[in-house]
């Protein structure tokens, strides 16, 4: 299945022979190809925005949560781009801890799943994780042997990515890739005058007249 993209580079075919029998100049017209085909290349970096907060604060975030992100930067191969920014892209919640007693801090971890361009999920690896500040670790040692339940209720911080928060993803996958070829004109080129038996140059005629002999 090859994934489509939006524009693509020309290239041009070797130029026809030049016709040598009419005295008027031939327009010989090269033409392009439809379509080149490429490959997005497994292990390719796909920098990912977080469009939503994540935290342990509240202690509502879970395990198997699904994360919503977009992609940061324009994906290129060969000069096009093959993955727009904006793309929506997914990931999901693999461990957390919520703060606790001790000054025992908060702390999230998750992965890369996939992302999606033109209707294809495209395969995605990668990971991101946080961890809050743990909760005066000195003062809960000092507390602890002066008055137990002092360091018993001093807490860590929760862990929190905030919206905006760049991951780096990776592309999980060879993509065959079908780029639309541009519609651009065929180039045109004029073939040259043909020669006389004695090698000069045999003048034109046209709708503007004869050339007079001398």
């Amino acid at each position: 299945m090859y994934l489509r993209t939006f524009a693509c580079a020309v290239m041009l075919t070797p130029a026809a022979s030049f016709a040598q029998t009419s005295p008027v100049p031939e327009v010989v017209a090269i033409s392009a190809p439809v379509t080149d085909r490429a490959v997005l290349r497994i292990g390719t970096v796909v920098p990912l925005r977080l469009t939503e907060e994540l935290t342990t604060k509240g202690k509502q975030l879970r395990v198997g949560h699904r994360v919503r992100m977009e992609t940061a930067e324009p994906i290129l191969v060969q000069g096009v781009t093959v993955i727009p920014v904006g793309s929506p892209a997914m990931g999901e919640i693999t461990d957390v801890t919520n703060k606790g007693m001790w000054g025992k801090s908060g702390h999230l971890a998750g992965r890369v799943l996939y992302l999606t361009v033109n209707g294809r999920q495209v395969r995605l690896s990668g990971a991101f994780d946080d961890k809050g500040v743990a909760g005066g670790v000195g003062a809960v040692a000092v507390s602890a042997l002066v008055f137990l339940p002092a360091g018993f209720f001093m807490t860590g911080t929760s862990a929190k990515l905030p919206a905006g928060t760049i991951i780096k993803g990776f592309v999980d996958e060879d993509i065959p890739l079908e780029i639309a070829a541009a519609s651009i004109a065929p180039m045109a080129v004029v073939a040259p005058a043909p020669l006389t038996a004695g090698g000069a140059v045999e003048p034109n005629t046209g709708a503007a007249g004869s050339v007079p002999k001398p």
